[in-house]
């Protein structure tokens, strides 16, 4: 599989930087091939600024010190490694003319390095005669060791005596004790993805896929190919999404799903199986997530790679918890009575906020809230660890909305009405968040994507102060994280000249590499066991090791919300009932009756 990094961001804007992805959150995606050669290499996140103080302290050296000889071989590496890191394209030229030394000396330098296996060469043209240049794994990994010895030498120089516990652990062997191997950071593609126009993606809206936006220049340079992406809310999205299945040719290379579509994407025939374009082991599908890998699957067949896995959680504020001496919510009386506790309106202050907006949004809650009462929508059959929603290629499911689990569910609802803000419904993605982050929520169910509104901005008051917690649970429930997320997926209908750079493209963009790089941008969601464990991507939020510890847990389920092909019918019919339920419009008896009724009907329509 390909490897991952960060991209270079100058010191002093770190902050600034982090700041903005909280807000304008965006990404882009990565590398290819040679994976197993790289698997143990380790990579700083710090390379650009190192690469920035090594040119500095050069510049200094050559310029305050006379007589003195230019190296140019150390001169042609940090060029050609800063130009990684910013996505900038490097020519052979322009290597020459950052190595300090006369044309035909530079030239021959230059050379040197190619042959010692440190730089990589693509063909920009068909002919092969104009090429790029780019920094081999080798460079990448001796330059990691590299910059570890500077960062050592610099912090018993100027650092003082005081040493951390990661930095003495290098020197009794804790460096190589399992599970602190670091992913690699990202290299190009060995040939340019040969795509008429370039790569075109359709996705959401949300943090996570515009995260790619701050890092396209750097992975067009890595995949060699302008990329263009179309996002849309998520209506609009699966919208797109089947309309685009309509057209003789598709408009995208490939397409993001969320997760309860793939049953009807399959059976309608808008993407295509993987097994048929590419080799899947290719994937290394053992190190995703379980449940968001089985979650890709129609009929034990693959159809995407998850792009992202973000669990719904409970977002609470540990500061007031403990000021008012409260123990974190495990059940949902908890929730009721924290909410209560905290919720004082006069003073702006709120219990708990949550997706209630009418229909998408508030269809998907009462979902993920019937399964925290132990209560699956359709009659799903009941398997160790909740229930199996790995077969639905049956049509004869039976709704499960008007029973004794889902009343509760129902009531619980209504219980969060009582302490929740006075917008709350018309509170959906994002809405929920904000009061949370702004400090006058207490509580807010909220998918981990969301997370980089708080945790990247240190002027919210929840910024430090948040713990997370997967759904408290009804008297018959268990903890669960519902999964939520995304799978890219290859659209059936797009050209077969197109196929087989489209793979590539999917392989690099889901790669442990792209998902750390993600990361370490502002995202906070994570597929992979890989990239939750490496230590830099930790070192970002609690989020990432929380999330891997409930997977282990069997508590990361996509039964909550199954991808029957007729879900979005019954999300949608959900959402405007139990609306009109939230209004005082109907009681929860009639509207889980109403429900049941329209459910009975969606499912009974052949899905074409």
């Amino acid at each position: 599989m390909t490897d991952s990094r960060r991209r270079n961001r100058a010191p002093n804007n770190h902050d600034e930087m982090q700041q903005k992805a909280a807000r304008n959150i965006h990404i882009r995606e990565s590398a290819a091939a040679t994976a197993s050669a790289l698997s143990g290499i380790a990579a700083s996140p710090e390379m650009p600024r190192l690469v920035s103080f090594l040119q500095e302290v050069c510049s200094e050296i050559e310029n305050g010190l006379e007589p003195n000889t230019p190296n140019p071989h150390l001169n042609m590496v940090l060029h050609l490694l800063r130009c990684h890191c910013e996505g900038r394209v490097v020519s052979p030229s322009a290597m020459v003319a950052a190595s300090g030394v006369p044309y035909a000396t530079g030239t021959r330098k230059l050379a040197e390095i190619v042959d010692s296996g440190l730089v990589e060469q693509r063909p920009r043209t068909k002919s092969g005669k104009s090429f790029s240049l780019h920094p081999s794994p080798k460079l990448l990994h001796t330059f990691k060791q590299f910059a570890d010895r500077i960062d050592r030498i610099a912090q018993a120089a100027y650092g003082g005596a005081q040493q951390s516990a990661e930095t003495a652990d290098y020197y009794y062997g804790g460096s190589y004790q399992a599970g602190q191997a670091t992913i690699p950071p990202p290299r190009a593609l060995p040939q340019s993805l040969n795509l008429a126009g370039g790569l075109r993606i359709l996705v959401h809206g949300d943090p996570t896929f515009m995260v790619m936006e701050n890092l396209k220049r750097q992975f067009e340079q890595i995949v060699g190919t302008d990329i263009s992406q179309r996002a849309f809310s998520i209506d609009r999205l699966r919208e797109e999404g089947l309309r685009n299945a309509t057209r003789n040719k598709s408009r995208y290379d490939l397409i993001a799903v969320d997760l309860p579509w793939l049953g009807e994407f399959v059976k309608k025939g808008v993407i295509r199986p993987l097994p048929e374009v590419m080799d899947v082991s290719r994937l290394e599908p053992s190190d995703f997530h379980t449940a968001g890998w089985r979650a890709a699957h129609w009929d034990g067949v693959p159809y995407g790679v998850p792009s992202q896995t973000t669990p719904e959680l409970l977002f609470y504020r540990k500061d007031w918890f403990a000021e008012a001496g409260l123990e974190p919510p495990t059940v949902t009386d908890d929730v009721i009575a924290a909410a209560k506790a905290f919720h004082d309106p006069r003073n702006g202050r709120y219990g708990v906020a949550w997706n209630a907006a009418r229909g998408t949004a508030l269809g998907h809650t009462f979902m993920m809230t019937c399964a925290d009462f132990g209560q699956p929508i359709v009659n799903l059959p009941k398997i160790a660890g909740g229930y199996d929603a790995d077969h639905l290629e049956r049509d004869d499911f039976r709704p499960m909305l008007d029973t004794d689990r889902a009343r509760a569910a129902a009531e619980y609802l209504m219980q969060l009405m009582e302490y929740s803000p006075p917008d709350i419904l018309s509170m959906s993605w994002y809405e929920r968040v904000r009061p949370f982050a702004s400090g006058s929520v207490a509580m807010a169910y909220g998918y981990t994507l969301l997370a980089p509104y708080f945790e990247l901005d240190k002027t919210c008051a929840a910024h430090g102060n948040t713990g997370y917690l997967p759904h408290p649970h009804g008297p018959e429930g268990v903890p669960i994280a519902p999964v939520g997320g995304y799978v890219l997926c290859i659209p059936a209908n797009l050209s077969d000249e197109r196929l087989e750079d489209t793979v590539e493209a999917l392989i690099a963009f889901t790669s442990p590499a792209a998902q750390k790089l993600y990361a370490q941008e502002g995202s906070r969601t994570s597929p992979r066991y890989s990239v939750g464990t490496d230590p830099e991507v930790r070192s970002l939020s609690t989020i990432f090791e929380l999330v891997d510890q409930m997977s282990w847990r069997d508590e990361l389920q996509f039964w909550p919300r199954p991808p029957l092909p007729q879900i979005s019918g019954i999300i949608s019919a959900c959402g405007t009932v139990l609306h009109d339920m939230l209004r005082g419009l109907v009681t929860p008896a009639e509207a889980l009756a109403d429900a049941q009724a329209r459910a009975e009907a969606i499912l009974r329509q052949p899905v074409t």
